[in-house]
């Protein structure tokens, strides 16, 4: 029998006890959103439970791109937007609303952004040349 298994990395902002494997635990100077950012080929950033997300997710999933999910808390959101800010003017981009996608450790954009691009197939070539996507 064969079947399709999906593994999506959470990384949560909050420290529950023993929950997480993999939490963002910011030390003031954001460092390790910094850190995580240039670690995964891709990855969605938003609000815990924000439908927006689950869209981008759902879509990276389905085009085969199994992507890092960063889900932030009201508690720690200041901190980590004051750092997506840092990286993005480093890189001469947009400002960051949430959802906000990194494609290759650069900030690509949110929901309109990666719907457009994938709409005009654009979105493909983009993931193979971050290694994202293998076929």
């Amino acid at each position: 029998m064969q079947g399709t298994i999906s593994c999506t990395r959470h990384y949560n902002t909050m420290i529950p006890a023993a929950e997480s494997l993999l939490p963002l635990k910011t030390q003031g100077n954001g460092e390790r959103v910094r850190t995580v950012v240039e670690e995964n080929a891709v990855i969605v950033i938003g609000r815990r439970g924000c439908c927006m997300c689950h869209v981008v997710n759902m879509l990276l999933l389905g085009l085969g791109v199994n992507p890092a999910v960063l889900e932030i808390d009201e508690e720690s959101e200041k901190e980590v937007m004051n750092e997506l800010e840092r990286i993005s003017v480093e890189s001469d981009r947009e400002t960051v609303t949430l959802p906000a996608v990194y494609i290759g450790g650069r900030l690509f954009g949110g929901l309109d952004r990666v719907m457009a691009t994938h709409i005009s197939g654009e979105l493909v070539p983009i993931l193979k040349k971050v290694g994202a996507l293998w076929l």
